[in-house]
């Protein structure tokens, strides 16, 4: 069912009759260029709060409300409240939530073994879900300039979710893709931040071996009110033209591409990093993925005015299944500096030098493997200018 632009929110919810959900099919969002928003996304100077400031867009607008009316009709497997949340004193400024629920009542990870894992079609995967939890179907306008025509990506709940609006972004489900990144599912994520007014809604990949818990492919998307560390960390250019940068003052340092938004900047920010992950996965090397609004590469600041959109990588060591008596696992959101923890006295005596010291145990490579990693990227960077 296709929904034209300028439809009533309520195109995304689910019918009144539970039976009625399987037959209704799955709406589309369209948008075009003039959705995807270049400037104007800012931190308000005061303590923002979710979706309150700035107005929210027609992405927030269809996402929120079928994400709410979800929650309320109990398709997930708890019911997200407001997050206890502190941002532990220190230089970094990670954010901390207690999210004991997530903690309890996620779905177990699958057995994983491999980074080039195979999809398997007998384990968990997103054909499998249940009806009312795919929320829409992501459609460009036909024609949309300087990309090539984009695959079916569905938004899905996260039925234990992170945050608010934390929902999945599935390329074509049927296709029974393994969770290895590809171009089209990184240009809907990176469309997906575009599409929103709200600077906290952040998208990001894990790898198998990087806590991954499904082999199908999905990117994770979801809204959170607080800036990162990784918006605004400085960082040096590991290449002459300065497509690759190395993203300092975190205690996991990433490597940074950068684009100012829309159009053929985008697609060579797209190009760039999936070569890098194909490097990663083909010598099997775990890594994690975040996108974020975010300040231009260099001399920057926790406070610089977000320009553009940052995609950091991680190459990071395996970890294959979820560490029980952890305050939290490192994937995604904790190396970006959002540290969900699962207990109350873990989140009540967590420190930044403790969560530092999390992040370089679990994830950092050893040295001679992060410089092998770098000069592999770098000479990936150089053979583009060739």
């Amino acid at each position: 069912m296709a929904v034209p632009h300028g439809s009533n929110e309520t195109s995304y919810l689910l019918p009144p009759n539970q039976e009625d959900w399987e037959g209704q099919g799955i709406p589309d969002f369209i948008y075009g260029q003039k959705d995807l928003m270049r400037e104007g996304v800012q931190w308000p100077r005061n303590a923002p709060s979710l979706l309150d400031t700035p107005p929210p867009s027609r992405f927030d607008t269809a996402l929120c409300s079928a994400w709410r009316q979800r929650m309320e009709l109990g398709l997930f497997r708890y019911c997200l409240g407001e997050l206890q949340t502190q941002t532990l004193p220190g230089a970094v400024g990670f954010v901390a939530q207690l999210n004991v629920e997530r903690g309890v009542q996620r779905r177990r990870p699958q057995n994983i073994g491999s980074v080039r894992q195979p999809f398997d079609p007998e384990q968990f995967n997103f054909n499998k879900i249940q009806p009312g939890e795919v929320l829409f179907r992501l459609r460009r306008e036909p024609g949309l300039p300087d990309v090539l025509q984009q695959e079916d990506i569905l938004l899905v709940i996260n039925v234990s979710p992170l945050e608010w609006g934390h929902v999945l972004l599935v390329p074509e489900p049927a296709r029974g893709l393994p969770q290895r990144l590809l171009p089209g599912a990184l240009r809907a994520g990176l469309e997906a931040v575009l599409l929103s007014s709200h600077p906290g809604f952040r998208v990001g990949f894990n790898s198998l071996g990087g806590l991954a818990s499904v082999n199908h492919l999905h990117l994770h998307g979801y809204y959170l009110a607080h800036r990162l560390p990784v918006e605004g960390a400085p960082s040096e250019p590991l290449d002459p033209r300065g497509h690759l940068h190395l993203l300092q003052a975190v205690p996991a340092p990433g490597f940074l591409f950068y684009t100012s938004g829309p159009g053929p900047d985008l697609e060579a920010l797209i190009s760039r990093v999936c070569r890098a992950t194909d490097y990663l996965t083909e010598h099997e090397i775990a890594h994690n993925l975040f996108v974020t609004r975010g300040a231009p590469p260099g001399k920057t600041s926790p406070s610089s005015a977000l320009t553009g959109v940052r995609v950091i990588l991680w190459a990071r060591k395996s970890s294959f299944g979820i560490k029980e008596g952890e305050a939290f696992n490192v994937a995604l959101c904790e190396l970006a500096g959002h540290l969900p923890v699962k207990t109350s006295e873990d989140f009540s005596s967590l420190t930044e030098a403790a969560a530092c010291l999390a992040l370089i145990q679990h994830c950092l490579l050893p040295h001679d493997r992060a410089e092998e990693v770098r000069a592999a990227l770098v000479a990936l960077a150089a053979q583009e200018e060739q």
